[in-house]
Order: C-alpha cells, then structure tokens, then sequence
C-alpha cells in the first residue's frame, strides 16, 4: 500500500545548543524522504536556534518550511504547524529530543494499522549525564510502570491531522506548557482513542537545579489556564508536596527495582522541589489572569 505523507512539527525556543542533533536525527530517518514535510516553528527565541535552523535546510531532502513569530506560547505554535501540514499525520519533535531512525517508519506503520488512534505517545528515554538526569529518568520509568493509562505529551507522539482539526486545534490561549494534555483530553472525550510507549526515542533533560526550578514554574504557570478552562483536566489534589511526597516513595521502589541504585530513594525531594515550583508558576498564573478584578469565567468553547 501506499505510504502516507508526515508532517515533522519542531516548536522551539531557545534550543540552539541542543536542536542539531534534533534536526539530524530528522534527517537520518528511514521513511521515504519524499514523503516527508519539516515544518519549523521558533516562537521568538532569543539565542540563535533561528539560525541553526536557517544552516541545515540546504541539508535536507525534505521539504521545509520556516515560521518565526515573536513569544507567543506553544498553542499557538503547533497551531502554526497544523495550520500548514500537509500531511496525514505530524509527528512532534521538540529541540532537545533525538529520534532512532526508524521512529517515524514505526509510528506510521502503527497508526495506518489502528484508525481510531489520534495520538500515539512514544517510550521517552532521558540521557542520564548527572545525578538531576538520572532521577528525571528514574521518575519517567516509574511513572509509565505506575501510570500507563496517561495521557501522553506532544514531544515524539504522532497525532492523526484529521483528528485534531476536528476538535479544533491547540489551545491558542495556553501560553506554558499543558496544552498537550488538553488538546488529548479533549480528543479523548470526542472519542478518539490514545495510546502511549509505541517506539524509543531519546531527549535531554534539564542539567542543573535552576533548570529544573524554571522548567516545573513554566508548566504550573500553563496548569492553571488548563484548570480552569475545564477542571476535570487536572487533579491539584495530586500537585501538592505532601502527596507527591508519598508518590515520590512509590516510585523510588519501583525505580530501585528496576536500576538496583539506592539513589531512586531521593526521588521524593526532587519531585517534591519540582511540585514546589509548579505551584509558585500556577499562583503567579493566577495572580496575571486575576489581578485585582472579579474572576471572570472562561470560555470553555474558545480555542
């Protein structure tokens, strides 16, 4: 039968030191080159990720395309990508994230199998480098031993374009993090199907203690728009320390059995530092959309 046509969404910002091995991965993909459109999206980065994309598209068998905006959040982003696709299905790849060349290959071949999918979540394998990476990788195996049924982000899944133009795109208004989880909610309650841990594909974590801090204040400031838009989307009983404490301890066992390497057992202080930080990016989210006026009510229909 005849192979499908892929669209490659790369969102980026400020990932200029880590994008080339991103975009070579790109290009050492197994699926027919032809059959394969790159689109680019930098959402006003401010290193020179522009100009790393700019050096590798006379590089490419592909075709290409560029768009660059100033800041304007990932929704809108991946709207810009949905936007121009031509293909059947987009594959998401983010700046730090490093696919096996037969990923694309694989992902495709599964969703031309199973019709009713719209998202198919890849097995995310963090580069351990430091004590920060290994426990983020620790974390991630736990999770998906404990939590299989979740749902999955953006970055390595293939998402079916017919699919998502149906429930009406990405969140525009979502400017953190977050709107990977809403727009697979909303896929899901329209009754598409969504799996995860369809194929390996690798990424960086972040390296030092303030990365982290700002990487987990950015998905908390996203959290709350996701919220309060629809409040099933999120449980925040689930994101205070105490609980995610008492996970941390769950997944510090399964982590241990797994790797035999007592320093799972730290687990609990890091995703409690992580939750800490959530937290304050989810108040300061609130205090921007609040201020000092009467809460208005959201849009729940607004894209």
């Amino acid at each position: 039968m005849a192979k499908p046509f892929v669209t490659i969404g790369v969102c980026v910002r400020n990932c200029a030191s880590t994008l080339s091995e991103a975009i070579e991965s790109i290009i050492a993909q197994d699926y027919p080159h032809e059959l394969i459109e790159v689109i680019f999206v930098d959402d006003g980065s401010e290193d020179n990720t522009l100009s790393v994309i700019k050096s590798y598209v006379p590089k490419m068998d592909m075709q290409v395309k560029i768009f660059h905006h100033e800041w304007k959040g990932l929704g809108y982003s991946r709207n810009v990508v949905l936007n121009n696709a031509k293909g059947k299905y987009i594959i998401w790849v983010d700046g730090d994230l490093i696919l096996p060349p037969n990923y694309v290959r694989e992902m495709v071949e599964f969703m031309e199998k199973h019709h009713n999918i719209a998202i198919a979540g890849g097995t995310y394998e963090i580069f351990s480098q430091n004590t920060i990476t290994f426990l983020e990788n620790i974390h991630f195996l736990a999770y998906r031993l404990k939590s299989g049924t979740n749902l999955p982000g953006t970055g390595g899944a293939i998402f079916r374009v017919k699919a998502i133009r149906q429930v009406g795109g990405f969140d525009k208004n979502i400017k953190g993090s977050c709107e990977d989880i809403e727009i697979a909610y909303r896929l899901k309650k329209s009754g598409w199907g969504i799996v995860r841990d369809k194929a390996l594909f690798y990424g960086y974590s972040k390296q030092t203690w303030k990365e982290i801090w700002k990487h987990s204040l950015w998905h908390g400031y996203g959290a709350h728009y996701v919220k309060h838009k629809d409040d099933r989307i999120l449980s925040l009983a689930k994101m205070t320390p105490p609980v995610v404490f008492i996970a941390g301890i769950l997944y510090s066992v399964a982590g241990y059995k797994a790797k035999r390497r007592k320093i799972a057992f730290l687990l609990p202080f890091y995703l409690t530092f992580k939750s800490i930080a959530w937290w304050i990016g989810y108040i300061k989210s609130h205090i921007q959309e609040y201020g000092h006026t009467a809460p208005r009510r959201l849009d729940k229909r607004s894209k």
